[in-house]
């Protein structure tokens, strides 16, 4: 009888487990996760009691030689480079990649995973002036490693989002042939099917973990009115913060949502909503930073009002339900989830690299998509 082959990950900077759980259901045994943020680390053994994790600083982390994972699987930071953040390329976690290619080249697991920001293209090391993306690539070439890298934007891979991340994939001295990276959908995934039920539920909430609806959301510039409203009257998805964005802020059902991230603030709108923008008044407002700025601020109205559930970004981060988030405050979990790789995303890379490992062991051809599109 053939013995199956179970191909293992090791996972660095695991974060809330959306890259290690993408890999365990593609297949893959998991082997190890390690994380610095000691509620990211409760949140993975809450919910994988039987999974080996340990809270640790990657600086000067190691993996026992006779423990050597086939996958090694890298969620570093990225806040030194996202868009986000502040963009400083001096930025002490911006060197933190050097620990995963040390770990490469002293381990020698069969592929390496990095996962990080589109920014990551543009930002220059400041000692070399290269991009990062391309000094990246350079030095896990120099350990060995075959590197094949590119922009995946999350809502072509089963993601309802339009964020964009940046992947590395590299292989051990080689890679199959023909190989290639997971090709796009040629349709967008929509929020409709993760996030319809949830918003109108007819007043009954469906009791899933991190799911506390409230109306009732309180603000300084938006307004609940509590006006009658038909009961039939759908529930729409709204944005709360970042007002000044060209994008307006009450969202379609039938389209993928902005990237999920851990600062803007979304919810849900219902009965008589209008969305306009209006002039701040800047000489008697409250928090005024610029008062000389002429930009006008979406101003939101409705008969109410009330803030995502983190089940419901969770959700939009194609995390199971069943996923649980350990927090002290909103804003713990809330960071967890929007740091978080979308699990789907995680999920269809992990099989095609899965299809990779096979193929190099059977000495083949890895298998070509018809029609494959590239985005950039």
């Amino acid at each position: 009888m053939k013995l199956v082959q179970h191909f293992t990950t090791h996972g660095l900077c695991a974060g809330a487990g959306g890259l290690d759980l993408g890999f365990e259901l593609a297949g893959f045994k998991h082997h190890h996760s390690m994380d610095i943020e000691p509620l990211a680390v409760q949140t993975l053994k809450l919910n994988r009691p039987h999974w080996s994790i340990s809270r640790a600083d990657l600086r000067d982390y190691s993996i026992a030689a006779s423990s050597t994972p086939d996958v090694l699987l890298a969620g570093v930071p990225c806040q030194g480079f996202s868009l986000g953040g502040k963009r400083q390329d001096s930025d002490p976690r911006n060197q933190l990649y050097k620990h995963v290619v040390r770990l490469a080249r002293e381990n020698q697991p069969r592929v390496v995973v990095i996962e990080n920001v589109l920014n990551l293209r543009t930002m220059r090391c400041p000692k070399t002036e290269l991009p990062f993306s391309q000094k990246i690539a350079e030095e896990l070439k120099s350990v060995g490693y075959v590197v094949h890298h590119n922009i995946f934007k999350m809502c072509f891979h089963g993601v309802p989002q339009t964020r964009r991340r940046f992947v590395f994939v590299a292989f051990l001295h080689e890679s199959p042939e023909g190989y290639h990276l997971p090709p796009p959908d040629q349709k967008t995934t929509a929020i409709r099917e993760h996030l319809f039920d949830l918003a109108n539920d007819k007043d009954r909430p469906i009791n899933l973990p991190n799911h506390k609806p409230a109306w009732g959301f309180r603000s300084a510039v938006h307004t609940e009115t509590g006006s009658p409203f038909s009961s039939e009257e759908v529930v729409v998805p709204v944005r709360f913060s970042r007002t000044a964005s060209d994008g307006h802020p009450v969202r379609s059902f039938d389209s993928p949502f902005p990237a999920v991230d851990t600062a803007t603030v979304w919810g849900w709108a219902q009965g008589n909503v209008v969305a306009e923008r209006k002039r701040k008044d800047r000489e008697k407002g409250k928090h005024i930073r610029n008062p000389n700025a002429e930009v006008t601020l979406w101003r939101i109205q409705a008969s109410r009002l009330r803030s995502f559930t983190h089940r419901e970004y969770a959700r939009l981060q194609t995390f199971p339900d069943s996923w649980e988030f350990v927090g002290g405050n909103k804003r713990d979990i809330h960071k967890q989830i929007g740091n978080a790789v979308p699990v789907e995303f995680a999920r269809r890379l992990g099989c095609n690299i899965m299809t990779a490992l096979k193929c190099i062991d059977s000495k083949t051809a890895f298998p070509r998509k018809e029609g494959q599109l590239t985005l950039f």
